[in-house]
């Protein structure tokens, strides 16, 4: 009930009082042993309203007096909270404009008094982190720790994707190892553990951790998926430098079955298995793979092997055209295998079908190089031009032109003849002349 409605009660009470009396005054006789009082009966209510009221004042200030001390205590917490409030407030305006270390002062000045430390630790240790302080950061973070037990598991956190970001991966290794024994199954905690094991490079632990990550759905599945792809490439390459083929096809058999199709994995194999010289067995495989799944990765991969027989290998790929004869990229394969094996009237026939598609930058070069040997000097530039225009700042160098070029073509040996420039191969087109 409010003060006011009160007054008026006690207002109203009073009135009718005071109208009761008017009419009669009443009497009252007191007697106590040898000793009687005799007054009015206004008189007796204004002496007992005036000691209830007296009575009222005297317990109302002992207990203002008990409780002195605490209501003290109680504005001068009041007090520090508003300071340690605008002190929060003014680090985390410094934190927005950049000035770390003025941003750190104000969020630990008369920290010591506020209720509620935390976030002005945690703050003051992502300040220190940003100069370079790790000492004072870690000091902060074990304050915020020691200031809120219950809140370790997120101070931890926030202390290993600070080792992190500082580059301090064994540190963090060790503080995200001790962290996913008490949360084993904390989806933050697995997906620092995930971008730690990344940047350590440490392959078969990022591998075990791939089934936590998909049951607690840390990243989206696509993600989960392209990132198992790429662990296994890289234990793939981890396999192939001991030199020991029977390793590395122990690494392809730990490949699960529905990523034995991916092209990326397929063609990494087949190359890592042409280095442990199992370079037939790397042309099977790939040559199963086309057939089985096209694809430009396979195809690059294909080319990529080196071969003591290029008219064979040719001869095989040749097949491809039948189902893919618009691929400009199979076609300059086959134009640089035909260069290989000194086929000049095919790989010239493969070279213009692949530049007559618009195919890659890399097949004028191709085909401009092969004119300048059959000693057709003008075509040749002709065709190095259409490459420069078609793709601008490509790595096809302007030939020389008039009479140099001319002298350039006299003065080449007929046992040097072109050779493809790379090992890159692309895709397929029709069948040229021969």
């Amino acid at each position: 009930m409010s003060l006011l409605v009160k007054f008026w009660l006690l207002a109203l009470f009073g009135a009718a009082v005071g109208i009761l009396l008017s009419r009669d005054n009443g009497y009252v006789l007191l007697a106590f042993a040898n000793y009687t009082v005799e007054m009015s009966l206004a008189l007796l209510i204004l002496l007992v309203g005036a000691l209830f009221l007296a009575l009222y004042l005297a317990i109302h200030l002992v207990s203002r007096s008990l409780h002195l001390r605490q209501e003290i205590d109680d504005r001068q917490s009041r007090r520090d909270w508003q300071l340690a409030q605008q002190a929060m407030s003014r680090g985390l305006l410094e934190m927005a404009a950049g000035n770390w270390g003025s941003a750190e002062e104000h969020l630990t000045h008369g920290i010591e008094r506020s209720k509620t430390p935390l976030p002005n630790y945690l703050t003051a240790a992502r300040a220190a982190h940003l100069q370079g302080a790790y000492d004072r950061r870690d000091r902060y973070i074990h304050l915020a720790q020691e200031s809120m037990p219950s809140a370790e598991i997120a101070v931890r956190l926030i202390q290993a994707e600070l080792q992190l970001a500082g580059q301090q991966l064994e540190a963090a290794l060790a503080t995200l190892q001790d962290l996913r024994r008490s949360a084993p199954h904390d989806p933050s905690v697995l997906r620092l553990l995930y971008r730690l094991y990344e940047q350590l490079g440490n392959w078969e632990q990022l591998r075990d951790l791939l089934p936590e990550l998909r049951r607690r759905r840390v990243d989206d599945p696509a993600q989960l998926k392209h990132l198992e792809v790429r662990v296994h490439r890289a234990l793939l390459e981890q396999a192939s430098q001991s030199g020991d083929a029977k390793q590395l096809r122990s690494a392809w058999t730990a490949v699960p079955r529905p990523l034995r199709d991916k092209s990326e994995l397929v063609g990494d194999f087949a190359l890592l298995l042409q280095e442990t010289g199992q370079t037939a067995e790397a042309e099977k495989l790939l040559g199963t793979a086309l057939r089985k799944n096209w694809s430009i990765e396979l195809l690059k991969s294909y080319g990529q092997l080196e071969s003591s027989e290029p008219g064979k290998k040719l001869s095989q790929m040749e097949h491809f055209l039948d189902q893919h004869t618009d691929d400009s990229e199979l076609l300059l394969m086959l134009g640089q295998l035909s260069l290989r094996a000194r086929l000049w009237g095919k790989a010239r026939g493969y070279l213009e079908a692949c530049v007559g598609r618009d195919g890659p930058t890399q097949a004028y070069a191709e085909l401009g190089r092969l004119l300048e040997y059959l000693q057709e000097p003008g075509q040749a530039i002709e065709v190095y031009r259409r490459g420069l225009s078609k793709s601008s700042g490509s790595d096809a160098a302007l030939p020389p032109t008039g009479d140099e070029a001319t002298a350039m073509d006299r003065s080449r040996p007929d046992n040097q003849p072109p050779q493809p420039s790379g090992a890159n191969t692309l895709r397929p087109d029709i069948e040229p002349s021969a």
